[in-house]
């Protein structure tokens, strides 16, 4: 089953006869006409959930469960093979359908449709603010039932692109400090939504004037009045958005800046599922955020009115980790978004050794892997948003290295590195050594020089492990 028709034609099979109602988002989005917002149904139902659910499970495709959500609400949840659907069956709260409502979030939320066919009821104006693309809460109590409802006003915001109704936005803003006790991965999905938005920056700016951005990400506040060096024009709040910006520009339209004819490789990239929901583009956006997460913390006066930032890269990798790992979010996404921090600063140091050979090339490959390609985006997206002294130069300067080493990097990515010409076991053998670190250092060393082109047989390998051996190392 696909899309939102398949869960609803199973749901009305299934439940026939039964009194359901689907509510809320999917309402919501079915009158918007968002047939794109995915598979995902809410029911409300006079009966048992949980017998609603065994019907469900029963019509639906081999593969399908069925699970208690809530033993405090009575929810269940009916969920297809590989999670492709799910509906979430509920009993009615407040003992009518109206009570119901009345106890949700915002009033584009609070709409019911007869499962069995119907117009839409909405007892608090929700359809007149869909018309007016407004989010209007229901009553301030929504947010000290669930605290998690201020950050769920700004991913809506961006989602729908939607204003926020100002008695709304106060009240919310009001409870903000109660995200504190909120569960950290609840707050990561909402989060998650925001960043990945399309209007993501408009967003950041919503957690802002939310008061949100202090309690949930309280190291990206911390970022404000942080002064950088001459060579830029923002403080590292602005700049991370700036780079935020560029980042979002990339991913949507890549041919502007990194050539037509890498566009389709970097589209496949940054498209590339990753974790959490999350593509490498999304995940992207994230180093986005957090690259330079440690320049508070490592500001240093450098005398004569210069500033510097020693081991921001290395204390903000660290950082990048516990942040995301206090949000519960995987361990890929952490190490992902913690080797994009540790990396991004490599590429512009080499800017300064150019034109690169293909060893250095190689070292920076096997250096930033598996993250080389996107953290060469994220240098870029760096490097463009960084416009204070001289920057038209030194943007042109970085782009003639970067866009080759992308073109490498892409290369790494889609292909993997060169397969070895030796095997470590024979080496060692030929050589008469034991295997160890030093044997390690050898395959590092031919692994090098193979990808320079300078060794193309498993003879020559071994040669050139000899030659590494007597101490005669290559450039």
């Amino acid at each position: 089953m696909t899309g939102a028709d398949g869960p609803l034609a199973l749901a009305r099979t299934a439940l026939a006869g039964q009194e359901a109602w689907l509510v809320g988002g999917a309402v919501r989005d079915l009158l918007l006409g968002r047939t794109g917002a995915g598979p995902d149904l809410d029911l409300v139902v006079t009966g048992d959930p949980a017998a609603a659910a065994a019907a469900l499970r029963a019509a639906a495709p081999r593969g399908t469960a069925a699970f208690a959500l809530s033993e405090e609400f009575g929810a269940w949840r009916v969920a297809g093979s590989g999670a492709s659907w799910q509906i979430d069956l509920s009993p009615l709260q407040g003992g009518s359908l109206d009570a119901d409502l009345r106890q949700r979030d915002l009033t584009v939320n609070a709409l019911a449709q007869p499962l069995a066919g119907g117009g839409p009821i909405d007892p608090t104006g929700g359809l007149a603010d869909l018309e007016a693309r407004s989010l209007r809460m229901v009553a301030p109590a929504a947010f000290d039932a669930d605290p998690l409802r201020v950050l769920r006003v700004a991913r809506l915001a961006v989602e729908l692109g939607f204003s926020v109704d100002p008695a709304t936005l106060s009240a919310a803003r009001e409870r903000a400090p109660r995200l504190a006790a909120v569960s950290p991965e609840r707050v990561f999905a909402e989060l998650r939504g925001v960043v990945d938005a399309d209007a993501a920056l408009e967003g950041i700016a919503l957690l802002d004037e939310l008061g949100a951005t202090t309690v949930v990400l309280p190291e990206f506040e911390a970022l404000r009045g942080v002064g950088q060096t001459v060579y830029h024009h923002l403080d590292v709040h602005g700049h991370t958005l700036a780079v935020l910006a560029e980042s979002i520009a990339l991913q949507a339209d890549p041919g502007a800046v990194l050539g037509a004819e890498r566009a389709g490789r970097v589209r496949e990239l940054l498209g590339e599922p990753l974790a959490d929901g999350l593509t490498r583009g999304g995940a992207l956006r994230w180093g986005a955020l957090l690259h330079d997460i440690a320049k508070p913390i490592t500001r240093t006066d450098m005398g004569e009115g210069r500033v510097g930032f020693p081991r921001h890269d290395r204390e903000g990798a660290a950082m990048a980790r516990s942040i995301l790992g206090r949000m519960r979010a995987s361990e890929r996404l952490r190490a992902h978004v913690a080797a994009l921090t540790l990396h991004h600063l490599r590429l512009g140091f080499l800017v300064h050794e150019r034109p690169l050979g293909p060893r250095k090339v190689h070292r920076y490959l096997v250096a930033c892997d598996p993250v080389a390609a996107d953290v060469t985006l994220l240098g870029i997206a760096d490097r463009l948003a960084t416009r204070g002294r001289g920057h038209e130069e030194a943007i042109a300067r970085h782009l003639e290295v970067a866009l080759p080493m992308l073109d490498a990097a892409l290369a790494w990515h889609a292909g993997g590195p060169p397969a070895p010409l030796v095997r470590g076991d024979e080496l060692a053998r030929e050589l008469g050594i034991d295997p160890g670190p030093q044997l390690g250092a050898l395959l590092a060393g031919i692994a090098e020089a193979q990808y320079a082109g300078e060794v193309t047989t498993a003879a020559d390998a071994v040669d050139e492990g000899r030659r590494l051996l007597s101490g005669d190392a290559g450039d």
